[in-house]
């Protein structure tokens, strides 16, 4: 998704225009959502190889870090400024669509602790399956959350949150990134 924002057009995704950096990171969760569903048809035809071995490895960097600060970055950052920036009937409206977002967080974390399980054990050449892991069940939790934010959250967000809103979100944004690469 393509989200421009008044005042924050710049060419790259960065810090500086969060909304665009969230958007953008919805891409590169369907696409390690592919790999998955990939990986289980390439363990039933070629076993744990050294490939899906790989495709287990990145799969596993991937939502250990970057879809875990995602998460973060909406329910510690972006849910908190559109709460503060909502007044009466507006702000049930919108406490309703982050509650219900973020019991998708719990669900989608559930289902990434058991898979993550299996891709361990795939990562090591141990396990040669998923069939234990109902991938198809967490690509399309993932697929119907990420289509709520677009459709949703983050229009509401570009309507709604002023340039020091947004700043304040980007650097909060920036800080857990590097606050996870010193720890």
């Amino acid at each position: 998704m393509a989200l421009t924002l008044p005042g924050h057009s710049a060419p790259a995704v960065g810090f500086e225009v969060p909304l665009e950096m969230l958007a953008a990171c919805h891409g590169r969760v369907q696409h390690q959502c592919e790999t998955l569903l990939r990986l289980v048809t390439h363990l039933q035809t070629h076993g744990v190889d050294r490939s899906a071995q790989e495709a287990a490895r990145a799969v596993m960097r991937y939502f250990d870090t970057a879809a875990r600060h995602h998460h973060e970055d909406e329910e510690l950052d972006l849910f908190p400024a559109l709460l503060d920036s909502m007044a009466g009937s507006d702000a049930v409206c919108v406490r309703e669509l982050t509650e219900a977002l973020r019991a998708d967080h719990r669900m989608l974390e559930d289902g990434w602790a058991t898979l993550r399980q299996r891709l361990v054990r795939i990562s090591e050449g141990v396990a040669s399956t998923l069939a234990e892991a109902d991938v198809p069940s967490f690509v399309q939790l993932y697929e119907q959350h990420i289509a709520r934010e677009e459709a949703e959250l983050l229009p509401m967000a570009a309507r709604l949150l002023s340039d020091v809103d947004l700043d304040r979100i980007g650097l909060a944004m920036r800080q857990r990134r590097q606050a996870a690469t010193v720890g």
